[in-house]
């Protein structure tokens, strides 16, 4: 099978989107299949990936290490044509999203799409208009893109929820996309390299620093968590544009010695974070999977995540980690839980690596090749 998939986010850029790209591409290929991905340009980026083709693309001052992509799309027109593809599969609805479904409709090839991100939240990130506007043209596009491509795939039961409140009637089938399998790092050895002080129990966060990820209400846990356990710390893995003020939330609650703010790391270093850790916590209610609480628990670590969106679907209460209100007296309390329960700690997170690797299991690109083929008789029928 030859697979154009679309995407405005892939690496470099990381984040859930390029990182469920990445591993479907690579997942379909070691299955066989040819598979060309056509993204957003990266200025200064060289691809290692002969099969990788980007558009132009610009910087704006809103979407710092996000480079938009702008026409004329020919050259890509040219090299999509030469390919003779059988399917294409769209993972953003917006410019290059809508690329691959116009090329799939002048072409009459099926197309596939995945829901990752429930974009409306993200409204506060265009400039100039009123957010209530944004969020409603975000739901005018919403309906109409889901609704003209053959097949919806999505990483969780609440991004198809999310969907159905649009009135997207197109067929969607729940694929959580599949982690990798961890690395294996010896823990002292990471804590070690890291400079983690002796005895200290370590939370970690792994994700953007961004509005929407929730991080005053962790911050806010966290000070209530520290005021209880001394020897805590919160270590937050990631950059975004919500860096500086959390870093003046951290001061204005007086945490900032007990807080670090790491910064960017690239995707192949972070399992040596999760490997130091005693638990991870993630507040964000805006996901619609949660890759991140997932890889954690890859590598032994209990969550407390925060309800709403997707990030929870992975968690069992009192199983392999705590599910909390949007509340961070609430979310201190199940942190303190843990971190103070050492044989509580220890059972949970053998249960989430062992309940991690049952997920890596599942087949994720196998259920993917099935949509592909419900696609394709769908177009087959239509023409």
């Amino acid at each position: 099978m030859r697979v154009a998939v679309f995407s405005d986010s892939a690496l470099p850029i990381l984040n859930g989107v390029s990182v469920s790209v990445d591993t479907l591409v690579q997942g379909l290929r070691e299955r066989g299949c040819s598979v060309h991905l056509f993204a957003t340009g990266y200025p200064g980026y060289r691809d290692p990936d002969p099969n990788t083709h980007r558009s132009l693309a610009i910087h704006t001052p809103w979407s710092k290490g996000y480079p938009l992509a702008v026409p004329p799309f020919l050259h890509l027109l040219r090299r999509f044509r030469a390919h003779g593809f059988d399917l294409i599969h769209t993972h953003t609805p917006f410019t290059m999203g809508m690329v691959g479904l116009r090329w799939a409709q002048s072409h009459e090839l099926p197309i596939v799409t995945t829901y990752h991100t429930l974009y409306d939240r993200y409204a506060h990130y265009v400039p100039f208009l009123p957010r209530r506007y944004v969020r409603f043209k975000i739901a005018k596009h919403t309906n109409f893109y889901y609704n003209r491509v053959d097949r919806v795939i999505v990483p969780s039961e609440a991004a198809a929820k999310w969907l159905r409140r649009h009135a997207v009637h197109t067929p969607c089938r729940v694929i959580p996309t599949a982690i990798r399998p961890p690395a294996k790092i010896d823990r002292s050895e990471a804590r070690t390299t890291l400079r983690v002080p002796p005895g200290a129990k370590l939370l970690l966060y792994v994700g953007r620093i961004a509005r929407e990820k929730n991080l005053e209400m962790l911050l806010r846990a966290s000070r209530l968590v520290f005021e209880r356990e001394p020897s805590a710390l919160l270590w937050l893995v990631g950059d975004g544009p919500y860096r500086d003020a959390c870093i003046r939330l951290a001061r204005e609650l007086n945490i900032g010695d007990r807080v670090r703010f790491i910064g960017f790391v690239p995707r192949d270093e972070v399992d040596r974070y999760y490997a130091a850790a005693d638990l991870f916590v993630f507040p964000s209610v805006t996901e619609t999977q949660g890759l991140v609480v997932e890889e954690a628990m890859s590598h032994g670590l209990p969550s407390v995540v925060a309800t709403g969106g997707g990030a929870s679907a992975t968690v069992m209460p009192g199983v392999n980690g705590f599910i909390c209100r949007n509340d961070h007296r609430e979310f201190s309390q199940a942190v303190l839980q843990l971190l103070t329960d050492e044989r509580l700690l220890r059972r949970l997170g053998r249960n989430a690596a062992e309940m991690s690797r049952h997920t890596r299991e599942k087949g994720m690109i196998e259920s993917v090749l099935a949509v592909y083929q419900e696609a394709m008789a769908v177009a087959r029928y239509r023409s």
